[in-house]
């Protein structure tokens, strides 16, 4: 039977109430402390003229509360230009209501500076809003926070509206020699031209970064190795890169904050929430470029080295439109990711709803998640997904595809997803309800999945997984088969519906299926069909 945890709506009045039922320890979590000195940013020779560079006057606030033991910046109502953000000790970044804190677009503001990207030490051009090594540190109020981040990124032809394309092709930069890539200036497109997954593999030196600085954007919000954050109710917006970028800390709470960029913004994730514990993600949403909220612990070696795992994470009543993922976790999670609740949420329009995703190579280990009580539609591809040949675009067709699929011999780079409890799922319109993409050396295990409905354009596959529990599950794909099986073993499928089937229900394929149990009014006879080599896998109760 699943394990179940209960609905862990946030009352304002009692952040504790999150904590009830949980299926894991976890210490509540404190807000920072913040001593209680308010100074204004106007007292600095700050102007919210929208036309002023206001870098100086918040550098000048920002180290005056640091020299007397911290306390609260006030950016009144204007809009405020201004380079990087650097937060100190006990420092609260507070935005009145109507006030912009818009960044520069003069990308000479923005050094070239040793960072983490992607799960690897790297350099990149500073954040734009950062706090690294330090405790309580907050942004609060209700303002919005612009990353001005459209100069900075790379257009996709075919990603991109019409007049989008034609602003940046009438704009300069440089046109790729098939004409699907725009690329916003020459140190970018010499930057991206060598780049493995974002990162310059010749550039060495700093004057090799330099060469490339447009290409190595900042990320707008990135708080590392800090202790006590306080994110709550800033709209986050337009990011050259990453949006949120929140790792290798502990004790955290985003609350009540609103995250959007362009749809078509390259790498532009809502939130990265990297190696960091103990963690509370509230009454937010997401509309952006990339994935909206993914989990993440370091990347390959680095990551397994590093080892430590993302963990004692909270997601409830969050809102994602648009985005490559609803949830994630990965693909760089090589440090590991465990202990992870998620409830009440909905997805509307994301390219996939749960999107968990690695390839070989990654190591780590992924377990003890549990998500209950989330609402989707309009889903462009999966409902649910596993995809551990991540980056291979591998589509699994049935049948018989990967009967020849070469097991590699399992070792510590070898990623393993296990342990996963899902409920109360409902998705009206995906293009396919669920994908379990595992590996053979590896597959995914002991996967459990109760009171699901989904509708969608196609059924459900499971490929190379073990121990797959389904218990009062509704699968309506619009035509073919509602559940397809290939190289599966342990399989318990109890009170499984479909509706709507013209032909077969059930397919199963594949030499290496074993123990297959299916209980289901609408699987039996004309209705169901197992092919040859799965003959005697699969009872039917």
């Amino acid at each position: 039977m699943i394990m179940s945890f209960s609905s862990m709506k946030l009352q304002a009045k009692d952040m504790k109430d999150i904590y009830r039922d949980l299926p894991f320890e976890m210490p509540v979590i404190e807000r920072p402390v913040i001593p209680d000195l308010n100074i204004c940013l106007t007292d600095f020779g700050g102007s919210g003229d929208g036309v002023t560079l206001n870098s100086e006057a918040f550098e000048k606030a920002i180290q005056y509360l640091a020299s007397k033991g911290g306390g609260r910046l006030i950016v009144p109502q204007g809009v405020w230009l201004t380079g990087p953000i650097e937060l100190e000790n006990n420092v609260e970044l507070h935005l009145s209501d109507n006030s912009i804190v818009v960044f520069s677009q003069d990308k000479s503001l923005y050094p070239i500076v040793e960072t983490v990207f992607e799960g690897c030490k790297t350099f990149r051009c500073k954040p734009q809003l950062s706090a690294v090594r330090k405790s309580n540190v907050a942004v609060t109020g209700k303002g919005i926070i612009d990353g001005a981040g459209d100069i900075w990124r790379l257009g996709k032809k075919n990603e991109m509206p019409p007049m989008v394309w034609n602003e940046c092709i009438q704009s300069g930069g440089i046109l790729s020699e098939d004409g699907e890539l725009w690329y916003p200036t020459e140190s970018y497109y010499r930057g991206a031209k060598d780049a493995i997954q974002n990162i310059v593999p010749w550039a060495k030196t700093m004057e090799d970064f330099e060469s490339v600085r447009d290409f190595l954007r900042p990320v707008m919000v990135n708080f590392r190795e800090c202790d006590g954050v306080l994110l709550e109710g800033i709209v986050f917006q337009n990011s050259p890169c990453w949006n949120v970028h929140l790792s290798l800390s502990r004790d955290i709470i985003v609350h009540n904050i609103a995250v959007r960029c362009p749809w078509y913004a390259k790498n532009g994730d809502g939130i990265d929430i990297e190696s960091c514990t103990n963690l509370l993600l509230t009454d937010s949403w997401f509309d952006v470029g990339d994935d909206a909220i993914c989990i993440k612990s370091g990347k390959d070696e680095e990551g397994r080295r590093r080892g430590i795992p993302a963990s004692n994470i909270i997601v409830d009543n969050c809102v994602c439109y648009h985005g490559h993922g609803g949830f994630v976790v990965g693909s760089e999670m090589s440090g590991g990711v465990k202990n992870i609740a998620v409830s009440n949420c909905r997805f509307s329009g994301t390219d996939v709803g749960l999107r968990f995703k690695s390839k070989r190579g990654r190591g780590g280990v992924v377990e003890n998640i549990y998500i209950k009580n989330i609402m989707m539609n309009d889903i462009v591809s999966e409902a649910l997904l596993f995809d551990l040949f991540y980056g291979k675009r591998v589509s699994v067709k049935l049948p018989e595809q990967d009967e020849d699929m070469i097991a590699f011999d399992a070792d510590e780079t070898t990623p393993q997803f296990k342990d996963i409890y899902i409920s109360q799922v409902t998705c009206h319109g995906a293009k396919r309800a669920m994908l379990f993409n595992g590996l053979p050396e590896m597959n995914v295990r002991n996967v459990f999945i109760e009171d699901c409905h989904i509708y969608a354009d196609e059924g459900a596959k499971i490929h190379e997984a073990t121990n797959v529990n389904l218990r009062n599950v509704m699968v309506t794909p619009k035509s073919g088969p509602a559940l397809m099986l290939n190289n599966v073993k342990d399989l318990t499928v109890i009170g499984f519906q479909c509706r709507r089937i013209d032909g077969n229900a059930l397919i199963v394929t594949g030499s290496r299926n074993r123990l297959i149990s299916v209980s289901s009014s609408c699987i039996s006879g004309r209705n169901a069909f197992v092919s040859n080599k799965a003959e005697g896998s699969v009872v039917y109760k």
